[in-house]
């Protein structure tokens, strides 16, 4: 039994491994204060849909026509390194609509993407940006979402910090990842 024990570890700890491996966005950090960071992004190419619906069922039904896009299977051509995070924001002009976005790979652009096969999958670019972010583990759930959401609010306010835009909220690892091990933020873009 401990063998098995040992061995479930060590694949769990290989999984979490592969995942941190995965690209992710780079960026500056500004200022830092415990779980809390202002970030500057440069600008990212990403892919998008939008989904309506609640939160976790949005970002669920996003996910398989990113994912088909990302490794080729809806249009010709090569697979695309999958990166983290899986981003999912509300739609600027819908109150159930969620747009959700996979980051391409540092050194593409639209121009050296692939097109979509699907007009339900549109690339674009994201301009540069600071960002206010706070980082939490565990099962991303809507009452732990708005916990840390309400936390950094309370702190952007307090730090005289302004908003300019919607919550973002990002996922950092799969579905088969432990909760303890997720890495979850929430980020609102800030004015400079």
């Amino acid at each position: 039994m401990a063998g098995l024990g040992v061995a479930a570890v060590a694949i769990v700890g290989g999984w979490v491994l592969y995942m941190r491996s995965i690209d992710q966005p780079a960026f500056q950090i500004v200022r830092k204060d415990g779980n809390i960071e202002i970030r500057d992004y440069g600008a990212l190419t990403v892919a998008e849909v939008a989904r309506s619906g609640d939160r976790e069922s949005a970002v669920r039904a996003g996910f398989g026509p990113l994912a088909r896009y990302i490794f080729a299977k809806d249009r010709q051509g090569e697979k695309i390194a999958m990166t983290a995070p899986v981003t999912q924001q509300r739609r600027p002009d819908a109150d159930t609509a969620w747009l959700v976005h996979f980051v391409m790979p540092e050194g593409k652009d639209i121009s050296s993407l692939p097109q979509p096969a699907t007009e339900d999958v549109r690339l674009l670019t994201l301009p540069a940006t600071r960002r206010a972010v706070i980082r939490f583990s565990g099962r991303a759930n809507d009452q732990m979402i708005k916990s840390n959401e309400k936390r950094l609010l309370t702190w952007l306010e307090a730090e005289g910090y302004a908003i300019n835009g919607p919550a973002v909220y990002a996922y950092y690892d799969d579905p088969l990842t432990p909760g303890v091990f997720r890495r979850n933020e929430v980020m609102y873009q800030v004015k400079r």
